[in-house]
């Protein structure tokens, strides 16, 4: 029997491609949601066109009275949940997939929201159903490739990692959602120390293969919350940059503005910023790479250090934050039950499966490069969908 999955927001940026994939794979019957019954229907009539099939709508407020009901006679096995900005957002989906008795996750990368969803685990447990938040890049991917690597250390010290997009402006919810932060204290962890960054700020410039020179600023994400526990790291941090460094300093100023009182709310300095992100994408070239460096203790009990880096070429950088959610579903449409309760999702699809979802081998690419105590390096492993 196939799995019916619901995409809320199926027509967005990031909804977009997650029906793309899920419409083309198999056990899954697609059913796409939004409010806006033109986008919609546009959404609907081109996977039609490009399939030559019949895939299902349903127009409405998903998080509105009544929304279980909906679940419960379209049938619906899984719901992924799209529509961001999750700033803010209250759980309402969420709670409507459990008293629906329905399998939830989400694209957001909101710490507040993803690290805040275990505030739902009693009753997601007894509906025995999944609530899993932050199926993406961050924490999802992140977390399994340390998972994929991990077997290589006895102890971890220090987990530094970031993204760096490509000049390609996402949606302007994404935008909204990630500029919430600019020039408001974010908690990282140094040598077991909670300290305060500040949300775009701290410019740096990091040279990535493949991509060049960078710059990166101070991003919040759930990751800081989960990895101490997870792998023991004290020391965490995270930064992110647009592709153009131009974007960086805009975001840079931004944040500053807001600091100091000069701007006081951060949305119609988005809604600008996305406005002229999109005039100067062209310049771009279409490079997006996720890092993850990793300082530690290898099982010989010598210093070891990982460095990771994903790479996405030819803008297809924002495949990689929505094709765990993609991976989850193959996964379960295949037979996998992830455990009933609500918490982040961490450890439930692999690296492979990750890729494999996405299964653009010519434009996504995974390398992994160890170094012992001397800085001398191990060995580079390719990462490729099997």
């Amino acid at each position: 029997m196939a799995l019916r999955v619901m995409v809320i927001g199926g027509y967005g940026n990031f909804g977009s491609i997650v029906c793309q994939h899920l419409a083309q794979a198999t056990g899954i019957e697609l059913v796409i949601s939004g409010r806006d019954p033109h986008k919609l229907q546009r959404k609907l009539d081109e996977l039609n066109a490009q399939f030559d099939t019949v895939y299902e709508g349903w127009c409405g407020d998903a998080m509105g009275a009544g929304f279980a009901g909906v679940l419960r006679s379209n049938d619906i096995g899984l719901v992924i949940h799209t529509g961001g900005p999750f700033q803010g957002q209250p759980y309402a989906v969420a709670q409507h997939c459990i008293e629906a008795g329905v399998n939830y996750c989400d694209l957001s990368d909101c710490r507040t929201f993803v690290n805040g969803v275990g505030a739902l685990d009693t009753q997601a447990k007894q509906a025995g159903v999944a609530i899993l938040s932050g199926c993406s890049s961050v924490p999802t991917l992140s977390s399994a490739i340390l998972d994929q690597y991990r077997y290589r250390f006895s102890r971890i010290d220090s987990i530094e990692h970031g993204i760096s997009s490509s000049a390609k402006m996402p949606g302007l919810s994404t935008v909204e959602g990630v500029l919430a932060y600019a020039g408001k204290p974010i908690k990282q962890l140094r040598n077991g120390q909670v300290h305060e960054v500040m949300g775009w700020q701290d410019l740096t410039l990091r040279k990535l293969p493949q991509l060049g020179t960078r710059v990166l600023a101070n991003v919040d994400v759930p990751d800081m919350d989960i990895f101490a526990g997870r792998y023991g790291a004290h020391t965490l941090s995270f930064k992110a940059g647009a592709g153009l460094k131009l974007g960086g300093v805009a975001n840079c100023v931004l944040a500053h503005a807001l600091r100091v009182g000069i701007v006081r709310n951060h949305l119609a300095w988005a809604a600008r910023l996305h406005r002229l992100g999109s005039w100067f994408e062209r310049w771009g070239d279409g490079k997006s790479a996720m890092y993850i460096d990793v300082q530690g203790l290898g099982a010989d009990g010598l210093p070891l250090s990982l460095a990771v880096q994903l790479t996405a070429l030819n803008d297809k950088g924002p495949q990689i934050p929505s094709c765990a959610a993609v991976a989850l579903a193959i996964k379960i449409a295949q037979g996998y039950l992830p455990e009933p309760g609500a918490r982040p999702c961490v450890g439930e699809v692999t690296v492979d499966e990750y890729l494999t979802a996405i299964n653009d081998p010519a434009n996504l690419s995974l390398e992994a490069r160890f170094s012992d105590a001397h800085a001398t390096p191990l060995h580079t492993t390719p990462a490729r969908p099997h």
